[in-house]
């Protein structure tokens, strides 16, 4: 379980009085890292507890006890070591189970179907003069487990099943040894019945009263479905996690992940709470410490693997394999990750073992026509949708968000930005970090010098590797400008937020409000990765090949000038505004559209092959963009950039133009 679980709404089980659980015996089936520090815990607080285990860790318990290893009680003193001395049990056939008892399983996944027919049928010890009974029919069981397979498991035999999202950093990578570093709160849980609006709630709420006297963090919820369901999202990045380095290629994979379990949960009627924005349950004593001498690893995955133990892939990412297949759509991605995971356990490869080249191999072979430039290490694609960002920044590697909220005469970017903005994204000045001073032939917005826009860039938090999004909330016309900016400096992966804030706000994602002021970055920035003209090249561009006029089409024709010296445009250049490459949404438009638009414009653009279309200017042609001060032009050239063409950039534009009165002017139409 990842160290940065969120926050989760519900009813907490401190709303009534913890009853005693006197009569009340846990069976914990599973020793793992759950099970164990559950059973320690209730133990702890004097419930009864039997635990049972197998293998290795059944023989550890059974010689020694649990070691249970706690956060130091002083900082940087050695670690709080306990044994706990536990009843352990093999199986059912040692257990002999009572009225009252509550069997909690907490082995992986992929081990409920086996476990859960094991102890259904299991007789019940009752009064002498009452009718013989099983588990199944009178005693709840928790299912303390990933995934949303071992709940149907349940249910197919037990009357009364409490399913759990579980929040717990502790890890288990020795027989007998559990490390819980977490304090004061030693994990979380979200309880709730299944099916919701079953009958027994109040031995859901019994159960979660023992918890809350455990030193767990506890909340009772009515529609456990819909956490188990988001929760899931968020478990399908534990394999990578246990078989990749970090970097921008896992992350591009675990995006994958996501869009393809949001297309299947859609296509099975199956809502998912969000795990990142809706938020309740006090966590804030679930803090995770250091203990010396046992740095905390990885994902639950991640510890199967270091053990040489069975994964739950099959649970994880291939619950929505199964999703998918049984409506008819496919999930390539989840279905490489979950083969992949399963052969390395097979083959007892150790966590990490797998190299970014595996997962290039993995992103070709799901998607056999993804353009070069998708590929993260290479360019990188120029859009993110609102809802692929939202997964993102809930990854462990999430991007830098950079809100560029800016226009022509308006100076309340910044004021904006504080009412509103995505989470954690840092405001940035157009005018006075996206450019340099302005002034004559240098434009209104000349391009910043390196070394300033490097200090920004370290202000705002970038650090090296880091991709980067940014937006703006009118259609990216300003956003574009850091896109291109950052890309000219040599960051490779910069994508704009298509649709800008209004399509996170029609996606119903929430902002925060306020200032972010991040860690400073290290990033190292070198001009000059994407092309630029000066007048003179402009000019050669109009003459030669295709010049771009962004601008709104009655500047390029002279009829208004609001700002510059002279009204028209550089002659020879074409009118293309560079709003129509927006959709009525604000979205930038399909590539196939885009391309059919331009070539409408006499610009050569490449067939499906990747051959030119043989219209207008050779395919050899030059092709630059300018605006009015160089910041919309960065919008037509992303446009182009999705269309699949790359044009220059002349930064200065017809601000700069026009302030030669050597440079001719032209008006009207072309």
């Amino acid at each position: 379980m990842s160290r940065t679980d969120p926050v989760l709404p519900g009813r907490p089980a401190g709303d009534r009085p913890d009853r005693p659980s006197a009569t009340r015996r846990w069976i914990v089936i599973g020793a793992g890292a759950v099970g164990a520090t559950v059973a320690a815990q209730l133990r702890e607080v004097g419930v009864d507890v039997v635990v049972v285990a197998r293998g290795a860790n059944l023989d550890a318990l059974r010689a020694g006890g649990l070691r249970y290893l706690r956060p130091p009680a002083t900082p940087g003193g050695p670690a709080d070591v306990r044994r706990v001395e536990l009843t352990v049990a093999a199986g059912p056939g040692e257990v002999t189970l009572r009225a009252g008892d509550v069997l909690a399983l907490a082995t992986k996944a992929q081990d409920s179907e086996a476990l859960l027919a094991d102890w259904a049928w299991q007789p019940v010890d009752a009064d002498a003069d009452a009718a013989p009974t099983t588990a199944a029919e009178t005693l709840p069981v928790v299912l303390l487990q990933n995934g949303l397979d071992s709940a149907r498991a349940a249910l197919r035999r037990f009357a009364t099943v409490v399913d759990a999202v579980v929040m717990s950093p502790s890890s288990h990578l020795r027989p007998g040894e559990v490390i819980s570093p977490a304090a004061p709160v030693a994990a979380a849980f979200l309880l709730g019945r299944v099916p919701t609006g079953g009958p027994g709630e109040t031995v859901v709420e019994d159960i979660a009263a023992d918890l809350h006297r455990a030193a767990f963090a506890v909340r009772v919820v009515g529609d456990i479905g819909r956490w188990k369901a988001g929760k899931l999202l968020g478990n399908l990045a534990y394999n990578l996690d246990a078989l990749y380095p970090p970097g921008p290629r896992r992350d591009a994979v675990a995006a994958e992940l996501l869009a393809e379990a949001r297309r299947a949960f859609d296509a099975a009627g199956i809502t998912t709470a969000d795990l990142f924005a809706e938020r309740g349950l006090d966590l804030t004593g679930l803090t995770i410490h250091d203990i010396p001498g046992h740095p905390r690893h990885g994902s639950s995955t991640w510890q199967s693997l270091a053990r040489g133990a069975s994964v739950e892939s099959d649970y994880l990412n291939g619950e929505i394999v199964l999703l998918a297949r049984l409506h008819g759509l496919a999930a390539p991605v989840n279905a490489g990750v979950a083969q992949r995971v399963a052969t390395a356990a097979r083959l007892g490869v150790p966590p990490g073992g797998l190299g970014e080249d595996d997962l290039d191999a993995l992103l070709a072979t799901v998607h056999p026509a993804r353009p070069a430039a998708a590929v993260p290490g290479r360019p990188a694609a120029v859009l993110v949708e609102a809802r692929t960002l939202h997964d993102e920044l809930a990854s462990a590697h999430p991007p830098l968000l950079l809100d560029v909220r800016w226009a022509l005469g308006a100076p309340h970017g910044h004021d904006h930005y504080r009412d509103g903005h995505l989470p954690g994204a840092v405001h940035v000045d157009l005018d006075i970090e996206l450019a340099a001073a302005p002034g004559g032939t240098a434009g209104r917005h000349p391009l910043p010098a390196i070394a300033d826009l490097q200090a920004a860039a370290r202000r705002w938090g970038l650090r090296a590797g880091r991709p980067v999004v940014v937006y703006d909330d009118n259609g990216g016309l300003s956003a574009a400008r850091a896109w291109w900016l950052l890309r000219w400096a040599g960051v490779a992966d910069v994508r704009i937020l298509d649709g800008a804030l209004a399509a996170w706000r029609d996606a119903g994602l929430a902002l925060e409000t306020g200032e972010i002021i991040p860690a400073p970055g290290d990033v190292e920035l070198t001009a000059g990765h994407l092309p630029v003209l000066d007048a003179d090249g402009a000019a050669a561009v109009a003459r030669d090949g295709v010049l771009l006029d962004a601008r709104a089409a009655e500047r390029y024709r002279g009829e208004v000038e609001p700002v510059d010296p002279r009204a028209g445009h550089i002659p020879g250049a074409v009118s293309a505004s560079t709003g129509d490459n927006l959709d009525a949404a604000g979205r930038f438009r399909p590539a196939d559209e885009l391309r059919a638009r331009f070539a409408a414009l006499g610009v050569p653009t490449p067939n499906v092959d990747g051959a030119g279309d043989g219209d207008g200017p050779s395919d050899a042609a030059p092709l630059a963009v300018y605006c009015g001060s160089g910041v919309t032009a960065a919008h037509e050239i992303a446009a182009l950039a999705v269309a699949g063409l790359d044009a220059a950039l002349y930064p200065g534009s017809w601000s700069a133009w026009s302030s030669d009165p050597n440079r001719p002017v032209a008006t009207g139409p072309r």
